[in-house]
């Protein structure tokens, strides 16, 4: 049989060439900052490209006393800039009555922020959607008789005065080395470029100020130049979908390599427009929205989850998000942004987005987890393990990822049936590179791919991967990968590698990280300048495997870890060393130069040495936390639900508290005890149905609609004490009900036929403290370098 030619790069543009490097006034002229600088093709760290990450967390809908605790979980997770909007209703809901005290503390969080070591955007409106009652604008702004997100002079008199406010707040903690490294100004507004200038004017005369300036650039956004830098979005999925409707090409493209970086579903419904189709109300249809020649390419929304609207309630997985997440960065984004990364509540009953209040959906009255990495309990997702493995290879590797340019290659897939062409592309400059593979998307699997040998065309000629001398490859379906091409490290050159580069660890010879993938033989080509011939280092699939480089010229060690620690894996970054973790299933992160976790009994945690090769377990500090034993005791059967609360047959309403009421069953939980300094309580509930709510002492503190997941709620800070009257109310799903759910709920729901949904399968409360480090961390030697023991 004889072996297909390797798939190849397609030929570059002009001969290969590119646009000079340029600095625009933003960053440069203007707002010029400490730390922080642009230019057209990347971000300027104290001077060095990089690749920010940033995540979404919005402090009104977190517990202040929550903050820290979830700003050092984003941080752990590779994050290194929070992001978070500003929202009107929530500080002013009585025009006058203005609060930034508490909760709303805007200037209080972003020094939080700073002291955990996160830079800020801050997203001030006045309009910013976020699923919120009228778009954020308080109902007397709403009820106003002018015109809204526009330079009528009557509603800059409105916008003047919401600046003003955060003027007075922020423009304290603004300047060169301020926190504040961005402000967003509106959001999704796309045909009032003037607008969104003015908006920016009325910033700077309150004091603010920020290197960065943005504005959301999907559905072909005119934005006015060089005043804003477009920022994009991609979702794997959406809930202002139709509930029959099929899987979007607005979604199926995020999957792909491109350099299309418009997403014009984002916010459609919101605007008007299909969500399926994407046609909008205009006349003629409108331009696709391009990334700018003087701004790096840029994302603030790239999902990190999504929220569930009553009548489609999408789950994507963690695999799906990191799949998203890389074709951005092997597209060329040099900012990876998360919408939502950590999850929170709603500030008040009825806050919500609703068709009520003349929105295209219905959301949770609290409800706002979004399914994030870091919820809204501050329990953690899957994703914050499959995100921060791709957030550790930007903190080693982004420095020299960030000036690459991204190539695709000459056979890409041909649109969205083709499920059998392997989608990958590569950044490179000069001889070096990094090879990226995103062979995954949801819904519609895609095919394996046989007999793969890529040849990447560098400075000094073609690169085969795998080399001649190696079978070629079979890449299954779901595999995410980051290979590197010609990487320098320690007076060598790792040629090639199927394995991804994960991070890199300092040491008296540098460690260079690689994380194999599932189904996917790693090997590693490394050649030397003492060496005629490349070293082909393979490595074993089920333990860590070690190889040291070491002759006259070169000191590098090659830690290839398997495919399934990837869940277990953190790498982080402290003065007491606690960089490369292992086999924690809780939470851990930085606390200053200790680490901390938490958990209900000391944490087993591994940290890898690179001197020795071997890994070592970690002493921690601090007394297991109580166990309680709740129980759901039956307080009143379901009765029959509706099979529709209203709305429209695409997308029906959410059933009103009233009717929730009228026909959810009730069960008072009790054994949940009492706060305790330093302890926090989280309830579980696993169950089947249309809505829950828990209410405690009469009063709804939290809701959910039902997606096949486990729900979890912070009970202390749902104030629940051990005297609390806390009932769960589920109300049984209607087997008749036009709602969408996730496959397994459907199954599920499929399974009880005619009869309406209804279970509470289980509940449990555990109750954590913060475990941190002592001084020292190391209790003993625990692994040899090629596999780790228990």
């Amino acid at each position: 049989m004889t072996e297909r030619m390797p798939l190849r790069l397609a030929p570059a543009p002009d001969a290969g060439e590119r646009s000079p490097l340029t600095r625009p006034a933003m960053s440069n002229e203007r707002d010029r900052h400490d730390r922080v600088a642009l230019t057209n093709r990347y971000v300027e760290l104290d001077g060095h490209p990089a690749i920010p990450v940033s995540g979404e967390l919005h402090y009104s809908r977190v517990p202040r006393s929550e903050w820290r605790e979830r700003l050092q979980l984003m941080r752990s997770g590779g994050v290194t800039v929070v992001s978070t909007y500003v929202i009107w209703i929530h500080h002013e809901p009585e025009r006058g009555r203005i609060r930034f005290d508490d909760g709303l503390d805007l200037a209080a969080f972003v020094r939080v922020a700073a002291e955990v070591g996160l830079d800020v955007v801050v997203r001030i409106g006045p309009w910013v959607h976020g699923e919120v009652r009228g778009g954020g604008f308080p109902d007397w702004v709403a009820a106003a008789s002018v015109r809204h997100r526009t330079d009528d002079p009557a509603y800059l008199d409105l916008a003047r005065g919401w600046y003003a406010a955060i003027g007075r707040e922020l423009a304290p903690l603004c300047g060169p080395d301020s926190p504040i490294v961005g402000i967003q100004v509106e959001n999704e507004l796309i045909d009032q470029p003037d607008h969104l200038a003015t908006l920016v004017g009325l910033a700077r005369e309150v004091g603010l100020s920020a290197p960065i300036w943005a504005a959301t650039a999907w559905d072909g956004a005119e934005l006015p130049p060089d005043v804003v830098m477009p920022v994009f979005g991609g979702y794997a999925d959406g809930f202002w979908v139709d509930a029959d409707a099929p899987w979007p090409s607005s979604f199926r493209s995020h999957f792909r390599f491109s350099h299309d970086w418009d997403d014009p579903g984002i916010g459609a419904d919101v605007r008007g427009a299909s969500a399926e189709t994407t046609e909008t109300t205009d006349a003629a249809p409108r331009a696709r929205a391009a990334a700018s020649p003087d701004f790096p390419v840029a994302t603030c929304e790239l999902g990190g989850g999504m929220a569930t609207a009553y009548h489609r309630r999408p789950l994507p997985s963690a695999l799906d998000l990191a799949a998203v997440a890389n074709a951005k960065l092997g597209s060329g984004s040099n900012w990876q942004g998360y919408y939502m990364y950590a999850g929170g509540l709603n500030l008040g009953d009825g806050m919500q987005e609703s068709l009520a209040t003349g929105y295209p959906n219905d959301l949770p009255r609290f409800d706002y987890d979004f399914h994030a990495p870091v919820g809204a309990a501050g329990t953690l997702a899957q994703s914050h393990a499959a995100l921060r493995i791709q957030h550790a290879f930007l903190a080693a590797f982004g420095e020299r990822l960030a000036p690459m340019a991204a190539r695709l290659p000459e056979r890409m897939p041909q649109g969205d049936d083709d499920r059998d062409t392997l989608r990958w592309a590569v950044r490179s400059e000069g001889d070096a590179g990094f090879l990226f593979i995103g062979h995954h998307q949801p819904f519609e699997p895609l095919s394996p791919v046989e007999d793969v040998r890529i040849e990447v065309a560098l400075a000094s000629g073609p690169v085969l991967v795998p080399s001649a001398d190696r079978p070629p490859l079979t890449i299954p379906p779901g595999t995410v990968a980051r290979w590197p091409l010609g990487l320098a490290l320690g007076g060598a050159i790792v040629e090639w590698a199927t394995a991804s580069a994960l991070t890199l660890l300092d040491g008296d010879r540098p460690t260079l990280v690689l994380l194999a993938e599932p189904g996917v033989p790693a090997a590693v080509s490394v050649r030397t300048d003492a060496t005629s011939a490349s070293l082909l280092l393979d490595a074993a699939p089920d333990r860590a495997t070690l190889h040291r480089v070491h002759d006259r010229v070169a000191a590098l060690d090659v830690l290839v870890l398997p495919a399934g620690w990837a869940d277990d894996l953190w790498v982080l970054d402290s003065p007491s060393g606690e960089r490369m973790l292992l086999r924690s299933p809780a939470p851990l992160w930085l606390d200053g130069a200790a680490l901390a976790a938490r958990s209900d009994r000391a944490p087993d945690v591994l940290r890898y040495e690179p001197a020795s090769g071997d890994f070592t377990r970690l002493a921690f500090e601090g007394d297991d936390a109580p166990e309680l034993e709740v129980a759901a005791e039956p307080a009143r059967d379901a009765g029959t639900p509706l099979p529709s609360y209203g709305g429209t047959p695409a997308r029906r309403a959410a059933p009103s508290p009233a009717q929730l009421d009228a026909a959810a069953s009730a069960h008072r939980l009790v054994g949940l005890g009492d706060p305790v300094a330093g302890v926090r309580r989280t309830l579980e509930v696993r169950w089947a149905g249309d809505v829950a709510a828990l209410e405690v002492d009469g009063v709804t503190v939290a809701d959910r609609f039902w997606d096949g997941t486990r729900w979890f709620v912070d009970l202390d800070a749902a104030g629940v004490r051990a005297g609390s009257d806390v009932r769960l109310r589920i109300l049984p799903l209607h087997p008749d009900a036009e709602v969408h759910l996730p496959a397994e709920a459907h199954t599920r729901r499929c399974a009880v036929g005619a009869t309406p949904l209804h279970a509470l399968d289980a509940v449990h409360v555990s109750a954590t403290r913060v475990w941190p480090t002592p001084s020292s961390g190391v209790l003993r030697r625990v692994a040899s370098r090629d596999g780790v023991s228990s």
